[in-house]
C-alpha cells in the first residue's frame, strides 16, 4: 500500500500550469520539522520534499500562501527523471 500523510508547510510554489490534457497542475516544495523519539532518544527531524498536485487541489494550492501548516495526503512515486521521490498530493487541509 502506498499512502503518505505529512504535516508540512509550503515553502515554494511554482506557477499553475496545465497538462497536455488540460488538467491544472502545480509543483511545490514542502518542509516538515518535528522532534521524534528514536530508541529512547529525542531526535530533531527536518525534511524538504518535492510535491505535485493536479485538478482542483492544484488550483487551490497555487493560490495558497507560503508557511501555512497543512496536513497533506497522497502517495509517493519516483520523479520522472528517476532522481528522487515526488509526493503526489491528493488532498490537504489547513491545521
Amino acid at each position: 500500500m502506498n499512502q503518505f500523510q505529512l504535516s508540512a508547510v509550503v515553502v515554494q510554489v511554482q506557477s499553475l500550469r496545465y497538462t497536455p490534457a488540460g488538467i491544472p497542475a502545480v509543483n511545490l516544495v514542502l518542509e516538515h520539522e518535528s522532534q521524534i523519539v528514536e530508541m529512547d532518544t529525542p531526535r530533531q527531524v527536518k525534511v524538504q520534499l518535492r510535491a505535485i498536485a493536479f485538478g482542483a487541489q492544484a488550483e487551490i494550492l497555487s493560490r495558497q500562501g507560503l508557511e501555512a501548516v497543512c496536513e497533506f495526503h497522497g502517495f509517493l512515486t519516483n520523479a520522472r527523471n528517476g532522481k528522487g521521490v515526488v509526493f503526489h498530493i491528493q488532498d490537504f487541509s489547513k491545521t
